[in-house]
């Protein structure tokens, strides 16, 4: 049967972070809920479609769903026009690059050589990631290096327009990246979900909290 599923844990670290998740449906129109929203977490997943960043699916290209590719799409477009924070994570973090026109690595290993960022089926393995220091990144993690849990056979390469990658894995892999146009976006390649540091979801609740106390302050901005 046909599912849209979420795991628990991006809830689990929303609502730790102060906030009351809401889980949305790959439905067409969805991008009118961006309105009611304070923040969009764009989170974990199969494979985006090539076709988004004028690419043919290659050999272990996996798990695309065009249904999901095109709502969210469609909510990060809502979300960066109405100046709502926005947190992508894994998948998300590759469609902040692909919104943009930005490319990416369909299958990570034939480019480094080794199956380091996706080690054993199912499990998050970390491994280390270095940040540039005075980065939004690193102000936000207060700190320029980690071990991050890792799950993942895709990756960032062309960056798009006004992309900047503020992390990278010792093999040089893409592990983070802001928005030079705007203070409230940010990506990371790991899964901070499965991690045990609450940072990001604290600065996208806190970013979404400031957002709404101006429009408290001043209803026109």
């Amino acid at each position: 049967m046909p599912a849209v599923l979420l795991p628990g844990a991006y809830t689990d670290a929303v609502a730790a972070a102060g906030a009351v998740p809401v889980l949305l449906p790959p439905l067409e129109g969805v991008a009118g809920a961006v309105a009611r929203l304070d923040g969009l977490l764009l989170a974990g997943g199969g494979d985006l479609g090539p076709g988004l960043y004028g690419a043919e699916a290659q050999e272990h290209t996996a798990g695309v769903q065009a249904a999901r590719d095109g709502a969210e799409s469609a909510l990060l477009a809502a979300a960066l026009e109405r100046g709502i924070p926005v947190l992508g994570v894994c998948r998300g973090m590759q469609l902040l690059n692909v919104a943009r026109g930005g490319t990416l690595v369909q299958h990570l290993p034939d480019r480094v050589g080794h199956d380091g960022h996706r080690r054993r089926t199912g499990v998050f393995d970390d491994h280390p990631v270095t940040v540039a220091e005075g980065t939004r990144t690193a102000r936000v993690l207060g700190r320029t290096r980690l071990d991050a849990p890792s799950y993942h056979h895709q990756a960032v390469d062309a960056l798009g327009e006004g992309v900047v990658a503020t992390a990278w894995a010792a093999d040089g892999t893409v592990e983070a990246l802001e928005y030079a146009d705007t203070a409230d976006v940010l990506g990371v390649q790991w899964h901070p979900e499965m991690g045990r540091d609450p940072s990001l979801f604290d600065w996208l609740v806190e970013r979404a909290a400031a957002r709404c106390g101006r429009l408290a302050a001043d209803p026109s901005t």
